[in-house]
């Protein structure tokens, strides 16, 4: 996927970040060492073979004079803080972190370096799978889910900055820097931003049933799951992780947008039944944000292609007319 988020780096530039971080004696010789991973969105990052012939996968945070949405600044410390924090409150599957960089001696953004999952993206066979087979990673999707939403916080918002006691205010905050986001950039939502600020406060009340800050992963999609013989081995992309509610989860989408998740297997999984009334006006509310995400950051991607924009801005106005029956 095209972003001019990515941060592509030169070859030599890669040599000096391999030697960096593993050593000169690791530093590959000739070309075609390096492949760029482009099913990502966001990072630029590239499936690397040292000398040795093991490989390894380089993730680069975007360059500093590319304005990025609001909660996406700081990124990747917040995905270093996330692997870090899975890794040791529970057995869920992700990717061990090598060599981290925060520098900007060898590159103008941060780096790190992981190991090469020698696995499938679901994403990617998505088209190949049989219904049972998808639905089957779904549920194992929400089974994993469950076991990060199973760790607590002391605070809700930002993984790194929980400063909100209530999840109402913390939500509000992020649903205002999305609007703020798009406002900023002039981007059409087809609505009123104040029309969405409405939306958000006639409803609010259903997120004070939220007490207990959870760990919420966000972006747990089929895209983000490496899988091997029929078993999820590893979940990837962990950089937009905040202290929330689980239902916010991506896999809890489907409910009222079906084409973005299979809910029912995802719950399934995850050990939950059917959703109460409140909790379907705060799903509600979820998907609301998400497509407000997904609008606006097609502006900021600089995306040529209308597809993502003209999807998300279908969604969005039938989702606000269902607010509005």
């Amino acid at each position: 996927m095209e972003s001019i988020t990515k941060n592509r780096q030169t070859p030599e530039t890669l040599r000096a970040m391999i030697a960096r971080a593993y050593g000169p004696e690791q530093v590959p010789d000739g070309d075609g060492f390096a492949e760029e991973l482009g099913h990502g969105w966001f990072n630029v990052a590239y499936r690397l073979r040292l000398r040795d012939g093991s490989q390894v996968v380089l993730k680069i945070a975007p360059p500093p004079g590319v304005e990025v949405m609001t909660y996406e600044r700081g990124a990747m410390d917040i995905e270093l803080a996330s692997l870090a924090l899975i890794r040791e409150h529970t057995d869920v599957p992700v990717p061990d972190v090598h060599f981290a960089d925060a520098s900007l001696e060898l590159c103008d953004a941060p780096y790190f370096f992981m190991p090469y999952i020698d696995a499938e993206n679901i994403g990617i066979i998505e088209d190949s799978l049989s219904p049972q087979a998808l639905s089957a990673y779904w549920e194992q999707l929400g089974a994993l889910n469950a076991k990060l939403n199973a760790v607590k916080g002391t605070g809700f918002g930002p993984l790194l900055d929980p400063r909100f006691g209530t999840w109402r205010e913390a939500f509000t905050a992020m649903f205002g820097n999305v609007l703020a986001d798009g406002e900023r950039r002039g981007v059409d939502l087809g609505h009123g931003y104040d029309t969405m600020r409405v939306l958000l406060a006639r409803h609010a009340d259903s997120l004070d049933e939220v007490t207990e800050p959870r760990f919420c992963e966000w972006d747990l999609w089929p895209s983000n799951a490496m899988v091997a013989d029929g078993r999820i081995v590893c979940i990837i992309d962990h950089e937009r992780a905040f202290w929330g509610d689980p239902l916010m989860e991506a896999g809890f989408c489907g409910a009222e947008l079906p084409a973005i998740s299979d809910a029912e297997s995802f719950a399934h999984g995850w050990g939950r039944g059917p959703l109460t009334a409140t909790e379907r006006i705060r799903r509600r509310l979820y998907g609301l944000y998400l497509l407000l995400v997904m609008v606006v950051e097609t502006d900021y991607r600089g995306h040529t292609d209308t597809k993502q924009y003209d999807w998300a801005r279908a969604e969005l106005d039938g989702l606000v007319a269902r607010f509005e029956a």
